[in-house]
């Protein structure tokens, strides 16, 4: 089991960047691939980034690429994503989620954090 801690979050101008961090307990964070989702308030749940066990395969939503970045460290138990040339439409809590496999899916995710906020102002 893995317990994840979201931070990072804040309120920025469009425009401007910001750095999420999810912090993984637990012994077995490096089994687990690791994603982003991101919810909006009367929206469903949306993926955001995706990323494998070992780090080397990426997936993102269309909306999102070549804006965000997502990245992990397996030592220091970690996963971030990196959000530049950030919109008013990336407004949202953002999850952090780990599960079997990198998937757009939320139901391939068993775990997930409590949600930071990220506001962009236009």
């Amino acid at each position: 089991q893995v317990q994840l801690v979201e931070s990072g979050g804040g309120l920025v101008q469009a425009g401007g960047s910001l750095r999420l961090s999810c912090a993984a307990s637990g012994r077995t964070f490096s089994i687990y691939a690791m994603g982003w989702f991101r919810q909006a308030p009367g929206k469903e749940r949306e993926f955001v980034a995706a990323v494998d066990r070992s780090g080397s395969n990426t997936k993102y939503a269309d909306s999102v690429k070549g804006r965000f970045t997502i990245s992990r460290d397996n030592a220091q138990k970690t996963v971030y994503l990196q959000m530049d040339s950030l919109k008013p439409e990336d407004t949202a809590v953002y999850y952090c989620a780990a599960g079997p496999l990198s998937t757009y899916a939320v139901p391939n995710y068993d775990y997930w954090g409590q949600g930071t906020q990220v506001t962009v102002s236009s």
